[in-house]
């Protein structure tokens, strides 16, 4: 799995790239601007972007929206030290798959990034209930569409629900007595008729629409 790192600071991003190498994960390229970062991304194709919210001039944020923008296939997660639950719901709204904090312990930042790979949702614990389903449900725009009428199944409904509990897929595979496979089949479908981009949005759209 490639990695671009994106952060203003030189120390931070050197001691991360760092840290990084030295847990076997290839860091592809590393990029202290916004511009910066969408030309890296242009030139390199990273499978993750690790992406500092505040930085100067173009911050996190903008820079989220310029790259989905121009790749939507992009998978960005935010690497911050902010725990404004608005400002990381705005980073959610612009195409962020998730966020991490930069005070979390080195051990649980990497079990972060396995949950990633495994094609599901990085986000800190401590934050993330809170923000997915108090401030979703007030600020997301979310599609106007009802579940029920873009073809969603009872067990969709059902495996949608639980994902926006934060259960791991093998978590809900377990529940439902499936494969983790199957679920992961079940939430590509549900993304595809609800045409939504991932598993953020799913969740935001899930609170908006009172599934939770």
């Amino acid at each position: 799995m490639k990695i671009l790192l994106v952060d203003d600071h030189p120390l931070f991003l050197q001691g991360m790239e760092t840290y990084l190498k030295s847990k076997g994960a290839e860091v592809a390229d590393t990029a202290r601007s916004g511009p910066e970062a969408l030309m890296k991304y242009e030139m390199l194709a990273p499978d993750l972007v690790l992406m500092d919210l505040q930085m100067a001039g173009c911050d996190g944020i903008e820079t989220t929206r310029m790259i989905k923008k121009a790749y939507p296939e992009a998978n960005i997660v935010i690497l911050t030290a902010c725990e404004d639950e608005a400002v990381l719901l705005e980073a959610l709204q612009a195409g962020a798959s998730g966020y991490l904090l930069k005070g979390m312990e080195p051990e649980e930042f990497l079990r972060q990034l396995d949950v990633f790979r495994r094609g599901e949702l990085p986000l800190e614990s401590g934050i993330a209930g809170r923000l997915l389903q108090k401030l979703v449900l007030q600020k997301t725009e979310a599609p106007e569409i009802n579940a029920v009428e873009n073809g969603l199944s009872q067990r969709q409904l059902g495996i949608v629900q639980l994902l926006s509990q934060g259960l791991s897929f093998k978590e809900i595979a377990d529940e439902l007595d499936l494969k983790e496979v199957t679920v992961k089949y079940h939430i590509n479908e549900i993304l595809a008729k609800l045409h939504l981009a991932n598993k953020s949005q799913l969740i935001a759209y899930a609170a908006k629409k009172g599934i939770i």
